[in-house]
């Protein structure tokens, strides 16, 4: 297990990948190119196909030292930088990021690991910034953090959330207040069998203005080292399911697909994904 309690984000992160991750309804391909020297370290150009609509943007990362670069350049016209600087003291990233041509999008970011402590804080680059605090206490069994935002403009908490997570070797349990006190979301992760990547999650959220509940449980499976399987289905009727294949090492070819068990009568959605790397 990983030492200490992480970050805010990494609360109930098992869960929401086993549930939501790798599941494409679009067409999306992706390939990287990499370079063993020099300052350039790779080169990835994604293209998807929403519809009638394809998006696609080209990625190059430069890294020198503790300090690496990521420049996207996208169908928009949108230039997208962001700059981190790993360790300049231990324990300690800086992440400085913006768009052109949005003037209002500069950021720098501060985290910082410990044992027993995970913070992150950054802070927007204009005359009247959002302010961004998430911190969490604990160890990598049982943690307890917060994540707020503030509006230096309006006055206000634009954010306002709290959480807990307790772990051990095979289990991960997670409950998190969100949206100023509108939600409560509880998940739960379990490896089953380790040797198949065999895994179970649950996802349960209530909101309390609407009194609405919704609950989403799934599953993965290893059919062998290079293919993997994955579904999950919802309350509300939506069933997925994906199979996901590394052809070559670091090369995925995925297949996923949604069906609406309550409207049978309607298309079933599908979408690939295929990521090249050499």
């Amino acid at each position: 297990m990983a030492k200490g309690p992480g970050l805010y984000t990494d609360i109930g992160k098992k869960a929401r990948d086993l549930l939501y991750r790798d599941y494409q309804g679009d067409h999306k391909f992706t390939i990287t190119t990499y370079s063993p020297t020099g300052v350039m370290k790779a080169i990835t150009s994604s293209g998807t196909k929403k519809g009638d609509l394809f998006l696609a943007d080209v990625n190059t990362q430069l890294k020198r030292n503790n300090v690496t670069a990521d420049i996207k350049v996208d169908t928009g016209s949108n230039l997208s930088t962001t700059i981190v600087v790993d360790e300049p003291a231990p324990g300690l990233k800086a992440i400085f990021s913006f768009k052109v041509p949005d003037q209002r999008s500069g950021k720098l970011e501060l985290q910082y690991l410990h044992d027993y402590a995970g913070i992150a804080t950054s802070i927007g680059l204009t005359a009247n910034p959002i302010v961004n605090f998430s911190g969490v206490v604990g160890t990598n069994l049982a943690a307890i953090g917060t994540d707020v935002s503030f509006d230096t403009k309006t006055g206000n908490f634009t954010k306002c959330n709290a959480g807990i997570s307790f772990s051990n070797a095979d289990l991960i349990a997670a409950l998190t207040l969100n949206d100023k006190g509108e939600t409560l979301n509880a998940s739960y992760y379990h490896i089953v069998k380790p040797l198949t990547n065999t895994s179970v999650g649950a996802e349960v959220r209530h909101n309390f203005s609407t009194n609405e509940n919704t609950i989403t449980v799934g599953t993965q499976h290893a059919l062998d080292p290079l293919t993997t399987v994955k579904a999950r289905i919802d309350n509300l009727g939506k069933a997925n399911a994906l199979i996901q294949h590394e052809w070559r090492p670091k090369s995925l070819f995925t297949i996923s697909g949604e069906v609406d068990t309550k409207a049978v009568d309607k298309s079933a959605k599908f979408g690939l994904a295929l990521a090249l790397k050499p």
